[in-house]
């Protein structure tokens, strides 16, 4: 009886990893922009556009994976539409280049038309023969207005640009996240995501984005055998070893993937850490290029690590148990990263010792997360969120 009452698990199927792997491609295409150094740093505008384009590619994915773990049921017309929008991601990825000007109503067609293509499986969905509750119909009415009023601002957009040259396009990401954060709440609690599909299928992607951390990192590599070199190569490693392990610690060990919640949170969370990741990549790219300036580059490194371990933390509201860490261990993480900021503000120059400190604070974190999680005794319990 306990068999056949159990939900039957969603796994994450072949055709969702492939589709992910090309946000891995384009999510390299963003980080291309990089190689446009003025004046010791990225220009403002060039940052800007590194930055938006991340956070666009991801609102993409973050639409596609709500469709698919909802509404997911692998039928010809949902391949159909994940390869269209692969189709049309290429696009996407060739326009993003330092002379985005130059590529902006390709980039932005691309855009809106993978918008309209995923209202349209929502529609599919809509009028599909299967049976539906009142609450799924609302979610996808509700989902197909987000999606075609990004459309519209994204299509509105192009004429605006061509003549007043006002960039508006990203205004319609904007819309869309706060549309899906604010519009149908009732209706989420009643639509809750398949937590442990959602939560490997985000797992699956921060593992792709390592993969471009990876490439960073395989670049301290290049140039031949030296002890320098090898130390540095070494040390660089271990930073994306170090980043993978506390992650995977959270996913495997303190995430409790079988609670029952909207999941929209984890997923937004998951968002800014997959971003703040994207941004080490970055800067480990950064700190191999003398001609960078150092305090700039070095601002950007740390930044980019709190930035990882806000969201990564934040994270602790999905935890088994205890979810909402103590006084003392929000302390030791605050003031570790406190004293980590500060040294590497008096080092920066001496960048042996930064890459050595900054080694030593990643582990130190993750060794204060397992201590934490070990002591509160973390175990799977039967009182669901």
């Amino acid at each position: 009886m306990l068999n056949l009452l159990k939900k039957e698990e969603k796994k994450v199927e072949y055709i969702e990893l492939i589709y992910d792997l090309i946000f891995v491609y384009i999510i390299g295409r963003n980080n291309s922009l990089i190689n446009s150094v003025e004046s010791g740093f990225m220009s403002g505008e060039t940052f800007l556009t590194y930055i938006l384009t991340t956070l666009i590619t991801l609102s993409i994915w973050y639409h596609s994976t709500r469709f698919t773990n909802r509404y997911g049921s692998k039928s010809i017309a949902e391949h159909i539409g994940l390869f269209v929008n692969m189709y049309l991601l290429y696009y996407m990825a060739d326009g993003t280049r330092a002379a985005w000007q130059d590529y902006y109503f390709q980039y932005n067609i691309a855009w809106g038309l993978i918008l309209l293509n995923m209202a349209s499986q929502y529609l599919i969905k809509l009028f599909s023969r299967g049976e539906l509750t009142d609450a799924a119909r609302a979610n996808i009415r509700l989902n197909v207005a987000v999606l075609l009023g990004e459309a519209a601002v994204v299509f509105v957009s192009l004429p605006i640009y061509s003549l007043t040259g006002l960039v508006l396009s990203p205004l319609a990401m904007f819309f869309g996240v706060a549309a899906s954060i604010l519009g149908g709440r009732k209706i989420r609690k009643q639509m809750p995501f398949d937590f442990t599909h959602l939560t490997e299928r985000v797992m699956l992607f921060v593992v792709f984005t390592f993969g471009e951390m990876v490439i960073s990192v395989s670049t301290y590599f290049k140039g031949g055998f030296t002890l320098r070199s090898a130390y540095f190569s070494l040390m660089a490693f271990l930073i994306v070893a170090g980043l993978f392990l506390i992650y995977g610690y959270f996913y495997d060990h303190i995430i409790d993937r079988e609670q029952k919640v909207t999941g929209s949170g984890y997923m937004l969370l998951h968002i800014f850490l997959i971003t703040a990741l994207n941004n080490i990549a970055v800067a480990l790219e950064f700190m191999k290029h003398s001609e960078i300036d150092a305090v700039l580059k070095n601002i950007f490194l740390v930044s980019s690590f709190f930035i990882f371990y806000i969201f990564l933390f934040s994270l602790e509201k999905f935890a088994y148990g205890c979810k909402r860490p103590n006084a003392k261990y929000i302390s030791a993480l605050v003031g570790l990263s406190a004293a980590f900021a500060a040294a590497i503000a008096l080092l920066y120059r001496q960048n042996d010792v930064c890459i050595a400190l900054t080694v030593a604070y990643i582990y130190t974190m993750f060794i204060l997360s397992v201590i934490y999680s070990k002591k509160h005794k973390r175990v799977r319990t039967l009182e669901k969120e």
